[in-house]
């Protein structure tokens, strides 16, 4: 398993896994060239070659930034991929030094296990909620808050 940052040969593969948990209600779907415009935010997994897994973040201030796009390829689940991914973007927010990481999840418990803590969503401020009228559950909400304090260096 090999964490790295994307690159513009992986943004197919990115877009495919997106698509896959997009097409079954889990995540907002991103077009091709959102992809490639927010490259620099993405990581992947490379398992023998194959991108497998990919998580972003997207940084709305000083002290706050979303991991969003996390998706793992249904035959690599359970492998720690997700985990590592999130841990990618995590450091990724402590090198820029973003006080908070959150996420919005139909999966509070897998982030609990990585240090994330459960918050009211309305804790979460306005201008976050941007791209809500293209996730699957619109206008009914089914996903919850999470959020972790990024210990800075």
């Amino acid at each position: 398993m090999l964490i790295r940052p994307a690159t513009v040969a992986d943004v197919p593969a990115i877009h495919g896994l997106i698509k896959t948990h997009a097409e079954r209600g889990k995540m907002v779907l991103r077009p091709l060239d959102e992809l490639y415009a927010t490259l620099r935010s993405y990581f992947v997994c490379e398992w023998d070659g194959q991108v497998v897994g990919c998580a972003s973040t997207h940084i709305f201030w000083s002290d706050l930034a979303e991991l969003k796009g996390l998706a793992v390829a249904d035959a690599y689940q359970g492998r720690g991929i997700g985990a590592a991914l999130c841990q990618a973007c995590y450091e990724d927010m402590q090198r820029v030094r973003v006080k908070n990481l959150f996420a919005l999840t139909t999966a509070p418990a897998f982030f609990e296990r990585l240090g994330y803590r459960r918050i009211a969503k309305e804790k979460l401020p306005r201008f976050i909620w941007g791209e809500c009228v293209r996730c699957p559950s619109f206008p009914v909400c089914n996903e919850e808050a999470v959020i972790r304090e990024v210990e800075l260096p």
